[in-house]
């Protein structure tokens, strides 16, 4: 009888196990890191508003401080969005009739707010309160980028958890002075003060920053 197998069956089996064992380790590699990829967290995508908002023009281009729109930044566990009646501080005097802003003059008008889309995300199982980490001596940058750069808002970092602890093992290198943490273009120079006095200026210490409760309440 002839046999059942031929000559190559073994090299067939071969490849074929080497096919299963690429395709196995393949997909938990690609289950695995694809959720961490910034295509997926959208990371830099400029995020489609009802009105066109650029930070580029009103921060860089006319000076505006942060606060002035985000007033509630240094008291609140939200940075807040300015009311309508902000906008119209100033463009109820400039680009009144521009078309790009009709939602806003409709807000004004009719008293209901404009819903801006939200674009730095955080999962609800996460707390994050702006005010403690604004007197801690985190500049605006640190998590949201150059916006003073940006003509159209987007989402600067991946916000991971990875990225937080980052910050939270060794916060030092990454306070500023009380002075520049508005200050989108600043960057350290010698004469900043040393991660340690900054860290002793703000009062960082005591509680371990890395206690899961610290972000996970």
């Amino acid at each position: 009888m002839p046999p059942i197998f031929g000559p190559s069956a073994n090299l067939m089996m071969t490849l074929a196990l080497l096919g299963g064992l690429v395709l196995g380790v393949g997909g938990v590699g690609w289950w695995w890191l694809w959720p961490r990829t910034e295509y997926v967290r959208h990371t830099l995508w400029p995020v489609e508003q009802p009105v066109p908002f650029s930070h580029e023009h009103h921060v860089a281009g006319l000076g505006i401080d942060c606060r002035f729109c985000h007033s509630a930044v240094e008291v609140s566990s939200s940075a807040g969005l300015p009311p309508t009646y902000t906008c119209m501080t100033c463009h109820s005097q400039v680009w009144t009739n521009a078309a790009v802003l009709a939602p806003v003059r409709q807000s004004l008008a009719t008293g209901t707010p404009i819903v801006w889309n939200r674009v730095n995300d955080l999962p609800d199982y996460v707390y994050f309160n702006h005010s403690i980490h604004i007197a801690k001596g985190v500049g605006c940058a640190s998590c949201h980028g150059e916006v003073d750069r940006m003509a159209l808002s987007n989402k600067a970092q991946s916000l991971t958890m990875q990225f937080c602890l980052d910050c939270h093992r060794d916060p030092g290198p990454r306070l500023r002075p009380k002075d520049q943490i508005y200050n989108t273009e600043w960057r350290r120079s010698a004469d900043t003060p040393s991660p340690q006095a900054l860290l002793a200026q703000y009062h960082v210490g005591g509680r371990l920053l890395t206690d899961c409760s610290i972000c996970h309440r």
